[in-house]
């Protein structure tokens, strides 16, 4: 069963209450090194999933985060959380885990709470439009979502700090430029950059306009905006990489073409997996069926349970990328070995609890 990651994953995370071994800090800890570099690492464990784009025209992805290449300086990556709901769910965690490799890898991140965007609605993997939320609702949604993601990222900097330099943990809100912006301005100035032929061709667009209920102009013009995120985080901040679900992939590919477009600059995406259920429905809380990661909402045993009763198959890629990674060279103990018949992951041993 999955008792055993989220024995871990609810003691690290969740209650942020210390207490794990040293040595299973030290896995964690050390998951993101080794000579096969991050990327590559977190790629073989299912983690990323895929990397946009492949080439690049100056620069190559790899070599962003090559600490002997010439010229190396830490990266800036980020992610999107648009506050459609008031907390984070398990839709979330790939990307809250992959953000914290690469901040243990010294590189800074920006989570990015959505206040403009989620008044839009993201179309991306959707069969019918997002319910509308009004101003209040989003500023109250995202309140909590920010402090939702400084407790997170609080909790990991207490559990895991061992010594070296970590990059920084940054929250921001992109309400906060297009708040300064003009319609008819801010149309005349991005705009004209974006090709009708090549917004249509997204796989979100496509499906939503063959779907029976069709699509509006502000789902459709969401794309411009996550686009005019990531160049506006850019400009700011250096930010180079974009991180997102597997079904953002069309959104991030809008926004290193307007980039490209306007600097000639190589900028990179990032996909994760998504998190689905034993049917294939994403988790989350527009699908009706998210699990929060906030105990108010959902408890810790709750939580727990869920994993509990998932397939071990269906946790694999959590179950290597959560708190519970520890090193082969390990003692296998009881709060980490597998309790099913299978053999452990690292002692090879069956039974052993």
């Amino acid at each position: 069963m999955a008792a055993p990651m989220l024995r871990c994953f609810s003691r690290c995370w969740w209650s942020g209450t210390p207490g794990l071994s040293g040595v299973l800090a030290l896995g964690l800890r050390k998951a993101h090194s080794g000579a096969q570099g991050l990327l590559a690492a977190q790629k073989a464990r299912g983690l990323f999933k895929d990397f946009f784009p492949e080439r690049g025209t100056k620069l190559e992805l790899p070599q962003l985060f090559d600490r002997s290449a010439a010229g190396y300086s830490p990266q800036t990556i980020y992610c999107g959380f648009d506050p459609t709901g008031d907390s984070l769910h398990v839709g979330h965690l790939l990307a809250l885990l992959s953000l914290f490799h690469f901040q243990r890898g010294g590189h800074n991140v920006i989570a990015l709470v959505g206040s403009a965007t989620a008044r839009l609605g993201d179309p991306s993997g959707r069969t019918k439009e997002r319910e509308a939320l009004d101003a209040e609702r989003v500023r109250a949604n995202a309140r909590a979502l920010r402090l939702g993601l400084e407790a997170l990222a609080g909790n990991h900097q207490q559990l895991f700090t061992d010594g070296r330099t970590w990059g920084s943990f940054t929250v921001l809100d992109n309400s906060a430029w297009y708040q300064k912006q003009h319609l008819v301005d801010f149309l005349a100035a991005v705009g004209g950059h974006f090709r009708m032929g090549t917004l249509l061709s997204r796989l979100s667009v496509q499906t939503r306009l063959q779907s029976p209920e069709g699509m509006s102009l502000a789902e459709f013009f969401y794309q411009v905006l996550q686009a005019y995120d990531f160049y506006y985080l850019f400009q700011r901040y250096g930010c180079r990489v974009q991180l997102g679900g597997s079904d953002q992939l069309g959104n991030i590919m809008s926004g290193y073409e307007f980039i490209h477009k306007l600097t000639g600059e190589d900028v990179f995406g990032i996909t994760v997996p998504l998190i689905t259920n034993t049917t294939g429905a994403k988790l989350g809380k527009s699908a009706g069926n998210a699990v929060w990661l906030n105990r108010d909402k959902t408890s810790p045993f709750e939580l727990y349970q869920f994993f509990v009763r998932l397939q071990d198959d269906s946790v694999e890629r959590a179950r290597h990328s959560a708190a519970c990674q520890r090193t082969r060279k390990a003692e296998c103990s009881e709060t980490t070995c597998c309790r099913s018949n299978k053999a452990c992951s690292w002692t090879r041993r069956t039974g052993f609890c």
